[in-house]
């Protein structure tokens, strides 16, 4: 299974089954001594892949850097100098603090120690120390030890200077005071030599570290950060006092732009802050698109870059329509605004949540509307002070549109490809463009009638399905087509079972929506089961997504929280517990999601900005072989037996990391 990444939320790991049990002859054996315990550093060393990018060392460097970064928002650095070495190590310094030498009151060892040494381990979980940090997940510079064959650590702090060594995550040297040093100088040094056994490529990219320190200095105004390579005697620093408008205006200085200069905005309040730069291309191309959160570029961006698309949008929608700008029956799309868009975006947040420890997307699910509020009132304002700026956007986006309508593929509303009419209960979309059209099979009536009101009907369609459909997975395709629910189902898309021409498909997105429960997982696994045995052309070219529906409702005073399962509920409470919230916490478990009113349905579960959608997908052949050996072990009438002795031999769960 793979994410949405265009627009969505979505959850980083899925869970598969096992596919090979253990046969008869291998040990059958399953009690507490088969249950391993990894401690320290050791999660780390087994599966690398969860907690950093093993293509290269580059991520490790990374991690440093917005460590010492995190010391610069703080307001504690101003300086920070990446080393390159010619014996292959690499050495992050900075100003900052320096990293704590005293002894932690319950671990009983030194600050820097506990920080190098353990899992989970930071000041970054609460905002006592860290208004805004990026280091949310307590084990980034943790990994960097974990992964390298060598690390040493030097600190500026109390007037001394302090060193402490590490091997493959091991202490080699205990803490040491080396020397007195200037009462006013502090910081921290970490030199560290990769053990390139982890990675595919052992070298460092001077290119991607030095695009991140541009960035870094870019968007923390008054941080100068250095980059040296003493195999070349290169040397370069970045200091950028006009920060983002400064930063995309010669960026795109090759480029023929729509304003001279780009829109740019900037809010501030506790928990949130935002700063952004936009401007449009009068021809598409190649631009620049960045976002970052905490100073972390999110490459494939997230909640934040969903509320800043949709905020542009809805201010020039307005604008459009209070100065009666657009043709009758031309809609404007996302893709019309964002096709030529160069942007950079910078949001900090005190809860920032990503979806993995490589934080490539942001999954915190409240900035979408936080930045959405503060962009669309600016842009609404900007808009109307700049009327003839404003109206060459409106014909730019217009164009856009106009081109998307020409090259939309025209569909018929009421009939398949066969001539049928379509089944009464589907409540189609008025959307002609098979790109943006979305179909949403709902499990049960009473949650499919929540859904057609919390749907777009422009380009949302909803089908309900009345309960659990038939188990196809051992059943031919004339055989399945014998069932009313399937035959719908059939019509609604337009692809006949097993039919690899796609042309006639109905929709660009498919998706399953049933409750977060063991029976919503089973209706969705029977689903599942029906397109990848009978429709496997349409999961191949990803038009296949399960919807995921929150569990449970957090109310504390005016907020409120939505949570997946049982660990992202009780990360919500201690979270809100951290920040000492006044008001009682309440806690809800949706039933189904005919519980959800339709406009929290709309929030969690259909909103293209703050859904959370996951692809399904089998990209390589081996993998689909074990897939489907998986899910005949499961679904299969004849395997009965072999569902047993698994269950009994294998009842463990393969964790899979989605990319």
């Amino acid at each position: 299974m793979n994410q949405d990444l265009t627009h969505d939320r979505y959850n980083p790991t899925m869970t598969l089954f096992k596919s090979n049990p253990a046969s008869p002859g291998e040990s059958g054996r399953y009690d507490a001594r088969s249950i391993e315990v990894l401690k320290g550093l050791d999660p780390v060393k087994r599966r690398p892949g969860m907690y950093t990018d093993t293509s290269s060392p580059d991520h490790l460097v990374f991690e440093v850097i917005d460590n010492s970064v995190d010391e610069a928002i703080a307001g504690f650095a101003d300086t920070i100098e990446v080393v390159l070495k010619p014996d292959g190590s690499v050495k992050v310094t900075d100003n900052g603090r320096g990293m704590p030498v005293d002894v932690h009151p319950e671990e009983g060892i030194s600050g820097v120690e506990l920080i190098m040494t353990r899992l989970h381990a930071g000041a970054k979980f609460s905002n006592k120390d860290y208004a805004f940090s990026g280091g949310l997940h307590g084990v980034g510079v943790s990994v960097v030890n974990a992964l390298s064959a060598r690390l040493d650590i030097t600190i500026f702090r109390n007037g001394c200077e302090y060193a402490i060594g590490f091997e493959n995550g091991v202490k080699t040297r205990d803490l040491e005071t080396v020397a007195d040093a200037d009462p006013d100088k502090t910081g921290t040094s970490v030199h560290f030599f990769p053990s390139t056994g982890f990675f595919e490529r052992p070298g460092f990219s001077k290119t991607a570290i030095q695009t991140a320190l541009k960035s870094k200095a870019v968007l923390c105004p008054g941080l100068t950060t250095w980059f040296v390579d003493e195999n070349t005697g290169e040397k370069q620093s970045w200091v950028y006092d006009h920060g983002l408008d400064q930063y995309l205006t010669e960026s795109l200085e090759n480029r023929d732009t729509l304003f001279a200069k780009p829109f740019t905005g900037e809010c501030r309040t506790d928990e949130f802050q935002a700063m952004w730069a936009v401007n449009w291309m009068t021809e598409p191309g190649h631009t620049l698109e960045e976002s970052y959160v905490n100073l972390i570029p999110t490459r494939l961006g997230g909640t934040h870059v969903n509320g800043f698309r949709s905020g542009l949008l809805e201010s020039l929608r307005e604008f459009c329509k209070f100065r009666n700008l657009l043709p009758k029956g031309l809609y404007l799309a996302p893709e019309d605004l964002w096709n030529t868009v160069g942007y950079v975006l910078s949001v900090k947040l005190s809860e920032a949540q990503f979806s993995g420890q490589t934080k490539e997307r942001l999954s915190s699910r409240h900035c979408a509307g936080l930045v959405n509020l503060q962009v669309r009132d600016a842009f609404s304002l900007w808009l109307n002070q700049h009327v003839e700026r404003g109206e060459a956007l409106a014909e730019l986006v217009m164009d856009q549109a106009r081109a998307r309508v020409r090259k939309a593929r025209k569909v018929s509303r009421k009939q398949t490809a066969g001539g049928g009419v379509l089944p009464a209960k589907l409540s189609d979309c008025t959307s002609d463009d098979l790109q943006r059209r979305e179909l949403f099979f709902v499990e049960g009536d009473s949650a499919g009638g929540s859904a057609k009101q919390a749907r777009d009907r422009r380009f949302q369609a909803i089908m309900p399905l009345r309960g659990k459909i038939m188990n196809t997975w051992d059943m031919a395709p004339s055989a399945i087509m014998e069932s009313k629910e399937i035959r719908d189902i059939v019509q609604v898309m337009g692809v006949l079972p097993g039919e690899a021409d796609l042309s006639r498909l109905r929709y660009g997105k498919i998706c399953v929506l049933a409750d977060a429960d063991s029976d919503g997982l089973h209706i969705a696994t029977l689903l599942c089961a029906l397109f990848l045995r009978h429709f496997p052309d349409i999961v191949k070219a990803g038009h296949v997504f399960m919807a995921m529906p929150p569990l449970y409702r957090i109310d504390v005073g005016k907020e409120v929280f939505y949570a997946l399962d049982d660990e992202e509920k009780q990360s919500i409470v201690k979270r809100i517990q951290r920040r000492k919230k006044p008001g009682r916490i309440h806690v809800q478990r949706f039933k189904g999601l005919g519980e959800m009113n339709p406009a929290q349905l709309k929030e969690t579960t259909i909103a293209p900005d703050s859904r959370r959608l996951v692809q399904l997908t089998v990209e390589k052949a081996d993998s689909l072989d074990e897939v489907f050996e998986t899910m005949d072990m499961l679904l299969g009438k004849k395997r009965a037996k072999d569902r047993k002795e698994w269950i009994e031999a294998q009842g463990d769960i393969k964790e899979i990391e989605m990319t």
